[in-house]
């Protein structure tokens, strides 16, 4: 199953939830939601860097995550960005792969 990283930015709204939630809830909301949508969710942390949240998980396929991505910034507590992150071994694949590419003016 390809692997998303999911980073988030609370809005002020999202902020009064979490104050009011806690962070644990919000991780089991975060886990049950990606279980919802056939996916496994391997961790979630939160931070005060350039992104509140940052969440890696594993999801069917990118249409499920451009879904869950839609829903989650339509709800309006969280600017959500996902990003397809690959193992090293689907780098090795990659990097046996006969690809062809001729650069710009050449």
């Amino acid at each position: 199953m390809p692997r998303f990283l999911l980073t988030s930015n609370y809005t002020v709204n999202g902020l009064q939830g979490l104050i009011s939630d806690g962070g644990t809830k919000r991780v089991e909301v975060v886990r049950h939601t990606i279980e919802a949508h056939g996916g496994r969710m391997e961790s979630m942390h939160f931070s005060f860097a350039e992104h509140d949240t940052y969440v890696l998980c594993e999801l069917p396929d990118h249409k499920t995550a451009a879904a869950l991505a839609i829903v989650i910034r339509a709800a309006g507590g969280l600017d959500t960005r996902v990003t397809p992150v690959l193992t090293a071994e689907e780098i090795d694949q990659a990097t046996r792969q006969r690809a062809e590419y001729q650069p710009p003016g050449e």
